[in-house]
């Protein structure tokens, strides 16, 4: 997967646990790798970093807390995601299915 890419779906993902609970860089690197991810700690405070200034997420000493605008965010992104998934993996199983 391209980086920039990869670096959409893992603020996708950081936004979610956020919804969640407060974030941490030391506790973001081992989930987002446990997801799947190759990221270095530098990628993974970059894009905490990049939240934040996009005002989705608020930093407090060493943890990160959701936002009500990343909370909106959040919830704008679910919408577009149910529909995305409904165009590119239906597709997809329907190709597996007459292949």
């Amino acid at each position: 997967m391209r980086a920039d890419v990869q670096n959409l779906f893992i603020g996708i993902h950081m936004l979610y646990i956020a919804h969640e609970r407060d974030l941490t860089l030391s506790e973001m690197l081992p989930e987002l790798e446990e997801l799947g991810y190759r990221v270095a700690e530098r990628e993974v405070k970059q894009e905490l970093e990049r939240l934040t200034q996009e005002n989705f997420l608020t930093a407090h000493g060493d943890a990160f807390s959701i936002t009500g605008t990343g909370i909106e965010e959040f919830k704008d992104i679910q919408v577009k995601l149910q529909v995305l998934c409904s165009e590119v993996l239906t597709p997809a199983k329907a190709a597996k299915a007459s292949g």
